[in-house]
């Protein structure tokens, strides 16, 4: 029999991978949600799935998925300070709605030759 602490353990390393290997659709969503800046995309990604991301990994992928037009940025200046302010496009929103098909695949539980679990 399993332990909490072990479910816990599988947990918190699934959202760890999970936001490595999906980096890129995390932060669409994020932007999705609401147009932010890299600093508020670091916090929530800490603060949600407890993975601190670093500089090296966010802004390399922010201008991937700007060069990719799947996020458009802009210059706010913010607290007196010029921020780097990005949103969502169509053509990401597309992307995303895309990855939610493929989640929702992946939700039912079927064994490998398609029967439910349990029969």
């Amino acid at each position: 029999m399993e332990t909490q602490e072990s479910v816990e353990f599988f947990t918190h390393e699934i959202k760890r991978r999970f936001v490595k290997s999906f980096l890129d659709m995390l932060i669409l969503r994020l932007v999705e949600a609401e147009p932010t800046w890299g600093y508020d995309i670091m916090k929530e990604t800490e603060s949600t799935y407890q993975v601190k991301l670093r500089h090296g990994a966010l802004y390399p992928m922010l201008n991937q998925l700007e060069a990719k037009g799947f996020v458009k940025s802009r210059k706010e200046l913010k607290k007196g300070r010029v921020r780097k302010i990005y949103e969502i496009t169509r053509r990401g929103k597309q992307v995303l709605l895309a990855y939610y098909d493929s989640l929702k695949e992946q939700l039912p539980k079927e064994d490998i030759k398609g029967r439910s679990k349990g029969k």
